[in-house]
Formats: structure tokens, C-alpha cells, sequence
């Protein structure tokens, strides 16, 4: 007997991400359902090879399901996620609304999969921003060979963090500037987002960083270690898919670029790519559609002691967000956590 499983939000860029890897992972599931707002009832999505038909959230019975995987935004999970908690589904949100209550895990599970029997208290585990995942898979094993103090990270984001209407904005202001007559002013961003780059994501806060950057410390403290100093400056680039990240580690004990390389080398989830030569590194072009996140350019930082720099590259869609989410379920029940619904 397999699972039953919910994917609310199946109509999105996320949930259709997260029915592909539950097809493609094999995940021991007997019946999948595709969920979505009203507007959305009857849509057909993709789930391996056959086609689903979306249910209205509002009518769907979820005590008759055993995992809800939830990529429908933050109000949605708020107002929704303890109503299926309730019936005895297990949610696994991906929005930022679970994220820093301390009765709900935050789980990245090569990093701290332990944590995962912490959801008994609310029937919710979070899943962690996009930009955070994929550091914190490369952070935790070079955290436990030589501790890290402190992490400086520049983010290159795509625009499919922000959603189908930000794909499409893209696109459309791109081929706006060869067709005349057809240019397409900025709505889902602040400013032009083709031919450029943005360094504003999300609200801006009264110290000044973003609470895209904000996510990036509260998540990494929340998931690695409390003691851990982190500042980032988060940036959309005009980049479809996969998100990039310069990162600057400050340890206290050394390590070498040929340690963390040989480390990270042997770390769950993580690829290096390291050629010191032209194309020898991975980018997001590379890593759209892959699950690995990858590792290029490690380097000593000859400006701090016991410094590192090197770069990371993850699908934002796969292990920024539904890849992770149906991880997450695997080690709920890898683990034996997870009750079948009667």
C-alpha cells in the first residue's frame, strides 16, 4: 500500500515541478490529487505519464490524504495549512508562513533531517526560501569540518522565484526591445527586468536589507547554527531558471580550497564542477532541470583568516522548492513518521 498525496497550488510553476518529481523519483504514491483554487477546477496537469484533473481546495476531503505538499502561496498556507493539518494530513509548505514559528521544523534533509520529528506539534514542516536551500546543502558539511563564523552572499536569482507572470514579464520586455510597438513597462517588478538586474526582492525593512535577505540569516541560523553570522545582498537577474550565489566563508579552523573541494565531493546532494579553465564551472543554464546543486570556483579568501570563496548554483524550481519538499516527505518516511490515512 502506497501514500496518498495532495499538491495544492498544482497549477503553478512549483507544483507542476512538484507532480514532475514525484513521478520521476518514484515516490511510493497510490493516489496523487492535483489541488487549486476554484478558478482553476477542471485544469489538466502533468503527472508522469498520465494527466490529472485539478480539485477545487474548497470542497476537497484532505483527511482522505497522507501528504500535502502546498506551493500556493503565503496567505494561502496561513489560512489553509492547520485546516489540513487538522484532518490528520501532514502539510509540507513551501512559502515563507511556517518558516520561523519554533513549533515548525524547517527541514533541508541532507542538513538536518533529525529535525523532521519536531512537525507532531502542528502537522507542519516547512520548506526553506529558494536562495537558502542550496547554500545551507553546501554550508553544513564544510560547518562540520571547521566551523563557520560567518558568511557574506551575493544571490543571482531568476525570475521563476517570483512566478509565471514574472517568466512571462521577461520574456515579453525582451522581445518588446526588438519589436517596436510592442515594449512592455514593468508591473510584477520595480524596474525593468530584461537586459538588466534588480537588487530589491521583497519588502524593503527599516535596517535597510531586503526580507529576501533577512530569510537568507533567520533560515540558515534556524536550519545549521544560531551562531552563525550571515549577510546577503539578494539580486533578480534576467535569468529564467536557477539561481546563483557568490559566497564568502569565514571558518575557525583552517581549511584549504583542496580540503573543501575533497569535502564537498563527498557531500549528499551537492556536485562539484571546479575546472580552473574557461566553461570549467557550472551555470544556471547547466543546472535547470538537474537536481544536484553545484559548486564551482572554490578558492581561498587571502583577505580574512581561514576564508573560502566559491560559487553556487541550484534549479530554484527542483531543489529550491519541490524537490526539497518531496525530500522532505521521503524522510518522513524513511523514518518511519508517517501514519496512512484510514
Amino acid at each position: 500500500m502506497g501514500y496518498r498525496v495532495a499538491v495544492v497550488g498544482a497549477t503553478g510553476n512549483v507544483g507542476r515541478e512538484m507532480l514532475n518529481v514525484l513521478a520521476e523519483r518514484q515516490f511510493p504514491a497510490d493516489e496523487v490529487y492535483a489541488i487549486a483554487s476554484r478558478r482553476s477546477l477542471g485544469t489538466e496537469v502533468s503527472y508522469g505519464d498520465k494527466t490529472l484533473k485539478c480539485h477545487d481546495i474548497e470542497q476537497f476531503d484532505f483527511s482522505r490524504v497522507d501528504i500535502c505538499l502546498m506551493s500556493a502561496g503565503g496567505s494561502v498556507s496561513k489560512e489553509w495549512s492547520p485546516r489540513i493539518a487538522a484532518k490528520g494530513c501532514v502539510v509540507i509548505d513551501n512559502s515563507s508562513a511556517w518558516r520561523y514559528d519554533q513549533d515548525v521544523p524547517l527541514i533541508v534533509p541532507e542538513v538536518n533531517a533529525e529535525a523532521v520529528r519536531g512537525f507532531q506539534k502542528k502537522n507542519i514542516i516547512a520548506n526553506p526560501n529558494c536562495s537558502t536551500a542550496q547554500m545551507v546543502v553546501v554550508l553544513k558539511p564544510l560547518h562540520d569540518y571547521a566551523t563557520i563564523k560567518r558568511v557574506v552572499v551575493s544571490t543571482y536569482q531568476s525570475v521563476s522565484g517570483a512566478g509565471k507572470e514574472a517568466m512571462d514579464e521577461l520574456w515579453y520586455q525582451t522581445k518588446g526591445k526588438y519589436v517596436p510597438g510592442q515594449e512592455v513597462e514593468p508591473q510584477k517588478f520595480p524596474k525593468q527586468i530584461a537586459f538588466n538586474v534588480i537588487p530589491h526582492i521583497d519588502v524593503f525593512m527599516e535596517d535597510g536589507y531586503t526580507k529576501e535577505e533577512w530569510k537568507m540569516l533567520a533560515e540558515t541560523k534556524k536550519i545549521l547554527d544560531p551562531k552563525i553570522k550571515v549577510t546577503a545582498t539578494c539580486v533578480r537577474v534576467p535569468v529564467f531558471v536557477g539561481h546563483s550565489e557568490a559566497v564568502n566563508i569565514e571558518f575557525e579552523k583552517p581549511i584549504t580550497a583542496e580540503e573543501a573541494r575533497n569535502i564537498l565531493r563527498e557531500a549528499p546532494g551537492v556536485l562539484v564542477v571546479d575546472k580552473r579553465e574557461p566553461g570549467g564551472y557550472v551555470t544556471p543554464v547547466d543546472a535547470a532541470g538537474e537536481f544536484a546543486t553545484f559548486v564551482s570556483r572554490i578558492r581561498e579568501d587571502p583577505t580574512v583568516e581561514n576564508g573560502l570563496a566559491m560559487w553556487i548554483v541550484a534549479d530554484n524550481l527542483l531543489k529550491g522548492a519541490a524537490l526539497n519538499a518531496v525530500q522532505i516527505a521521503e524522510t518522513l518516511i524513511n523514518r518511519n513518521l508517517l501514519a496512512k490515512a484510514a
